[in-house]
């Protein structure tokens, strides 16, 4: 069941809840993460700019119901991404932004999005249906959001609500991508597939607690592994994480085979699957990357699913 969450927005960092959907650790066994105890940390306000586009139209509220017919979700996967593209690209103006904020209308259009992916991950039969009414484009970007969704869930186990672990507000969008197409550029590991183990890891950062094997930072590295790969640098550092990451994947077998590489980031073929199609969807559009960085933190505990970040 869906449900709003808005209690999150001027929380302490440190957030009641359960494990992230799927967090793996560089360079061990693919495992769903414990969220965790940790201490108190210091409240965050999430930022947002106003919308960027003249949309007449009303912007999904965080519990806007998902439709239950084929032909409703079809509508409401394309408007929902017609008008969330064309959010993105007066958010970006073309080019690649760098605001502190993100903008009202993405942040809700992306929300929605998200939370429509999720529910044609979990109910197949529904979702079949659903992408038959949709333009070649969307129909094969859904199939791959979902089937990528599917996968990773695949991973998941639920957990006491009582568990809790820590969350904050992801670094820019433009920033994130600097350090991502740097370490291309230094390291020969295309900058989409590290935006999208970023992206499954920690959902750009938002996600502060180790996982409880212990893995660490943004892109979730074991201690002796990053002390093998972080290049000395702070594992808990986005920029630092980025090119620890790029140093792994390139010598375990990137760009050469990136199912090797990502195999040995976390053995797990769900994982390796789910991750080359969210960087495939990127590579196809780069719209797909700030909608991915505008998704949100969903965790699964015994007592249903949560948001913990967001509107």
């Amino acid at each position: 069941m869906e449900a709003r969450h808005t209690q999150f927005r001027r929380a302490p960092a440190l957030a009641t809840a359960a494990a992230i959907l799927f967090t793996a650790a560089c360079g061990t066994p693919a495992q769903s993460a414990d969220a965790g105890s940790a201490p108190p940390a210091t409240p965050t306000v999430p930022k947002r700019a106003p919308a960027q586009t003249p949309d007449v139209e009303r912007l999904p509220e965080p519990g806007t119901k998902i439709p239950k017919n084929a032909d409703k979700l079809a509508a409401a996967l394309r408007d929902t991404t017609t008008r969330l593209n064309k959010a993105i690209d007066a958010w970006t103006k073309g080019g690649e932004p760098d605001p502190e904020e993100l903008p009202e209308d993405v942040e809700l259009l992306a929300l929605y999005q998200q939370r429509l992916y999720r529910y044609t991950a979990r109910h197949p039969g529904l979702a079949s249906k659903a992408f038959a009414r949709l333009p070649a484009k969307l129909r094969s970007q859904a199939e791959d959001n979902t089937e990528a969704l599917r996968e990773l869930f695949a991973l998941t186990r639920p957990i006491e609500p009582s568990k809790v672990f820590k969350v904050r507000d992801p670094r820019p969008a433009g920033e994130l991508l600097g350090y991502f197409k740097k370490a291309e550029r230094r390291f020969g590991v295309e900058w989409e597939v590290l935006a999208a183990v970023m992206f499954a890891e920690t959902k750009f950062g938002r996600v502060r607690s180790d996982s409880h094997a212990g893995a660490q930072g943004p892109m979730q590295f074991m201690p002796a592994t990053w002390k093998a790969y972080g290049l000395g640098g702070d594992v808990q550092d986005p920029h630092d994480a980025v090119m620890g990451a790029a140093n792994y994947l390139k010598a375990t077998g990137a760009p050469r085979d990136y199912r090797r590489a990502l195999h040995a980031y976390n053995p797990s073929q769900a994982y390796v699957d789910a991750i080359l199609l969210h960087a495939r969807q990127i590579k196809r559009d780069p719209r797909a990357y700030y909608a991915y960085y505008a998704w949100q933190v969903f965790v699964l505990t015994t007592e249903g699913e949560r948001r913990l970040t967001g509107p």
